[in-house]
């Protein structure tokens, strides 16, 4: 999948944060970069870059979170032959590659205590000592940093060093979450769905329908912007009729009545299963999509709101043949039109 460069958004807490970090982009101070998994937080340290006077120096990232805590320093500030195990010869590290441009650190608050000693002396004073020498050595870098961590809590519980985030938080950029960007759900929505359409070479794009709308915006997107993509991508590559908009997503790609079960704990009580969550049908994709309702408290109204929605979402799946989804429901043709007629969902 290609690398997704551009904002794209118009909600004011999202426009906001992008401005702070344009702001600070031509100031030669490190920057945090603060926000869920998901939010952008790469691609606001590449705005920083590239705005900066930088620009035209080298873009070098590191995920922390990524590399053992064994080898993170070696990785960071490089090392000579015969530093440790397996280190036949010397290896630049992530400092000196990024020697005249920025180094984006990734998931900051994993880093090991030594790690976070060593990156605080190439902050305050450009210098960087390769693992097996004592040779220090000047390099010319800006930092950028990321984290979903609470690093003011960490530094207090001496998780983080203090005086390591004093140096790094010359300007914080927090990003918003994508359930509190006031209408971009929409906007973010079309944009992956048209983007998406092109490169399956349909012929026009049709948008999507009102239940996938409101799946979409009903959603909490625990995962943000990525997880939307995904999402999105995943919808119109499943959609068959290119002329209908867009009517069906599945938020949880694992979802399945086969998964396979988890190995039984012989020493613990046997879970009691529930029937209707292993059934293998449209009712289930609805309740595992998004809640259908809240705060109702008639019964009836309650159960006649489940089941119309039920019946939405197996006439968007059936792609709205009335003979696919009552078989999808185990219900007969009659059946499904006496329901349809009473929810009054017959043209659709």
């Amino acid at each position: 999948m290609e690398r997704e460069g551009q904002f794209v958004g118009e909600s004011g807490a999202f426009l906001d944060a992008v401005e702070k970090a344009s702001r600070a982009a031509p100031l030669d101070r490190p920057v945090l970069v603060v926000g869920e998994r998901g939010t952008g937080k790469e691609l606001i340290a590449e705005r920083l870059h590239r705005l900066s006077l930088r620009w035209d120096g080298p873009f070098i990232t590191l995920n922390c979170a990524a590399m053992p805590e064994t080898l993170i320093e070696a990785e960071l500030f490089g090392h000579e032959a015969g530093a440790f195990t397996g280190a036949t010869k010397a290896r630049v590290g992530r400092f000196e590659e990024a020697d005249g441009g920025t180094l984006f650190l990734d998931e900051l608050g994993t880093l090991s205590t030594g790690a976070q000693e060593r990156l605080l002396r190439a902050v305050e004073y450009g210098e960087i000592t390769r693992i097996g020498s004592s040779r220090p050595q000047r390099v010319d870098v800006r930092i950028v940093a990321a984290t979903n961590a609470d690093l003011p809590k960490m530094a207090d519980e001496n998780k983080f060093r203090a005086d390591l985030l004093d140096r790094l938080s010359f300007e914080v950029v927090t990003l918003p979450p994508l359930r509190v960007r006031e209408g971009d759900i929409p906007v973010l929505t079309d944009y992956f769905g048209r983007r998406m359409a092109a490169e399956l070479e349909w012929p026009a794009w049709p948008g999507f329908g009102r239940l996938a709308s409101e799946a979409l915006n009903r959603h909490d997107w625990p995962g943000n912007v990525r997880e939307l993509r995904n999402v999105i991508e995943r919808a119109v590559y499943q959609w068959n009729d290119h002329s209908m908009p867009v009517d069906h997503v599945v938020f949880d790609p694992f979802a399945s009545p086969w998964k396979p079960k988890e190995a039984k704990d012989t020493s613990a009580p046997e879970a009691e299963v529930n029937p209707v969550s292993d059934a293998p049908t449209a009712q289930n994709e609805v309740a595992a999509t998004e809640p259908l309702f809240n705060d109702v408290d008639d019964m009836k109204e309650a159960v006649e709101a489940y089941e119309k929605r039920i019946l939405e979402s197996a006439l968007a799946k059936s792609r709205y043949n009335q003979r696919q989804t009552a078989k999808a429901l185990n219900l007969t043709y009659d059946q499904l039109r006496h329901s349809l007629k009473r929810h009054d969902l017959l043209g659709s």
